[in-house]
């Protein structure tokens, strides 16, 4: 069984087992949330919501999670007209589901554990089907912002249009054992913000079969630039510091976009079986933001079983771009299927490594059995 019908199987368990508060209003939802106790459901009817929700310390119980959900996902609740839509902090077991966050100034939704320095201030939150848009403008503005989450899962959402000035359709700081799975990240022509960003000592997560369209200069950024402070769990003198360790990236779809995945200070990482279309500039990045003492270079990364389409007149350092300060020598390349479309003489990347297993200048039309064969003929 795998973690989506797992999740669902558990959802199922739930309806059956809970008690269910119906709201038409944000005074009736205000108060629903204000009274949840662990099995409650709090179900909301079609329309709008306001948004400048702010609600701590929600918590359910395993097997009994406190769930806010649509009543109807095709005419799902709206939460808009204010700086941020929803803002939980330190839940647990806490699932969204339908809900849609859009035309918002700051975040779209936020989650943080509060400043908590353990892992037992947010954990066990599932964010399914939510549709994010039009959020901030051109300042480091997110459409999901989470701060300290540890175990959990975002799956079948969509974000599009987050903040141009640093922002991330999805952004996490210090967050620990999630999947995100399934959903489509959105913009335009915005190479200052971030599909997916892992800093601030993030690790273990999986970011799997998502489609990037135009996520901005990075489809997927493992790793970043965190102030100190901000790192979770705390930083301590000695120790081997990274901003990301532990991220697997596998069987995304990755179309436009400045970079599609870039290696920021991260302690390793696993990128394999993605399909990267006709990216701005590059396929992959490796660099390091985060300078201060103890900090390692960038390093250990694998980038295998990867499918790379790109055109000869956006194509820059071969497709690999190697910063300052780094380690690329520690980098393992296999097995990637290089095509250049306009011209598959010119498919040879530059890489910081030999690769063992590579294929240039084949159409990947004809890749059977490689990475993104699937997705080519979405």
């Amino acid at each position: 069984m795998n973690i989506r019908s797992a999740a669902l199987l558990l959802f199922s368990f739930t309806l059956a087992n809970a008690e269910d508060v119906k709201v038409a209003n944000p005074q009736e939802f205000r108060a629903a949330v204000a009274g949840a106790k662990p099995g409650t459901r709090i179900i909301l009817s079609a329309g709008n919501y306001g948004g400048g929700f702010h609600f701590a310390n929600l918590r359910g119980e395993a097997g009994k999670p406190i769930v806010i959900a649509a009543a109807d996902p095709k005419q799902p609740p709206v939460f808009d007209g204010a700086k941020v839509g929803l803002h939980l902090t330190s839940p647990a077991y806490v699932e969204l589901r339908g809900l849609v966050f859009s035309k918002l100034s700051a975040n779209g939704l936020n989650i943080d554990d509060g400043g908590s320095s353990d892992e037992t201030g947010a954990h066990h939150v599932v964010l399914q089907g939510l549709r994010v848009s039009e959020i901030g403008a051109r300042r480091n503005e997110d459409g999901i912002k989470l701060s300290g989450l540890s175990d959990f899962q975002i799956s079948d959402c969509t974000v599009e249009r987050w903040g141009t000035g640093g922002g991330s359709a999805i952004d996490m700081v210090g967050c620990h054992r999630g999947v995100i799975e399934g959903n489509v990240f959105r913009h335009q022509d915005a190479p200052g913000c971030t599909g997916v960003q892992c800093k601030g000592g993030t690790s273990e997560i999986a970011i799997l079969r998502n489609r990037f369209e135009d996520a901005g200069g990075r489809g997927v950024n493992i790793g970043g630039s965190t102030g100190l402070q901000f790192f979770r769990p705390s930083l301590k003198p000695g120790g081997e510091h990274a901003e990301a360790r532990k991220i697997r990236v596998e069987g995304n779809w990755f179309r436009g976009g400045m970079a599609a995945i870039a290696f920021a200070g991260a302690d390793g990482g696993v990128v394999r079986f993605n399909t990267i279309e006709r990216p701005g500039r590059w396929a992959f990045r490796i660099v390091q933001e985060t300078k201060e003492p103890g900090f390692v270079p960038c390093r250990n990364g694998e980038i295998t079983d990867n499918v790379i389409i790109f055109d000869s007149g956006k194509w820059s350092e071969g497709g690999v771009n190697v910063g300052g300060g780094t380690g690329p020598e520690t980098f393992k390349f296999a097995r990637n299927w290089w095509y250049c479309a306009d011209r598959p003489d010119r498919s040879r990347p530059k890489l910081p490594v030999e690769e063992v297993g590579g294929t240039y200048g084949q159409d990947p039309k004809n890749a059977v059995g490689k990475a993104g064969a699937e997705a080519w003929k979405k």
